[in-house]
């Protein structure tokens, strides 16, 4: 048990472009001799190349080759994730004032007129106007009554579904788009994983 260590790759990491990645960086790891884990954590596994891109794996064969190479008398234990996505981030390009404003209009105006198109399809404004006639008995081409507290619902109920007021989160619980984000980067971590480690994928005559 003296010479256990239990390693637990990280799901994602992410580094700058040149780095050299590191086990502590890549996995946790537990050992009873804490001099022994701060050794293995700074033990090196790869190092950022510029044609990597932006995403490299690291799968838990590399890691405990690693390990190895510095102590061979060591029993790694290897939980969790069998590999741990790398992701290289580089400096971001800072957005201009005016390309953000004509995002910002390209989105109002796109998502106003799929509304305004919506209700028009729907003749929201007809069903309006029965509504309000059943309720007073009067006919009116332009039910405020009705019109108003509906345009306000409907703002309003859009931030309820995406749990958003600006950047402040109303709740814990995950709006619906967020876990659609989350299964699709989940599905595209898989293809990562299946598509990038070079590790997993041997031609046929490669002995």
């Amino acid at each position: 048990m003296a010479n256990t260590v239990f390693i637990k790759p990280r799901h994602r990491v992410q580094v700058k472009p040149g780095a050299v990645v590191t086990l502590g960086q890549a996995a946790q790891i537990a050992a009873p001799d804490g001099g022994l884990i701060r050794r293995l954590k700074t033990i090196p596994l790869y190092c950022i190349q510029p044609s990597d891109k932006n995403i490299v794996i690291i799968d838990m064969m590399q890691m405990i080759r690693a390990v190895f190479d510095v102590d061979s008398s060591l029993d790694v234990q290897m939980i969790g994730p069998s590999q741990t996505i790398i992701e290289v981030v580089y400096e971001k390009r800072k957005v201009s004032t005016a390309s953000f404003v004509l995002v910002w209009l390209l989105l109002f105006v796109g998502s106003a007129m799929a509304i305004m198109n919506f209700h028009e399809d729907v003749s929201m404004q007809r069903v309006h106007r029965h509504l309000y006639e059943m309720v007073t008995g009067q006919a009116v081409d332009k039910p405020l009554l009705l019109q108003i507290p509906y345009s306000l619902g409907l703002g309003i109920g859009m931030i309820l579904f995406f749990n958003h007021w600006f950047r402040k989160r109303i709740n814990e619980e995950p709006s619906p788009l967020e876990v659609e984000m989350f299964n699709y980067q989940q599905s595209i971590d898989q293809y990562v994983i299946l598509h990038e480690n070079k590790e997993s994928l041997r031609p046929l005559d490669d002995a």
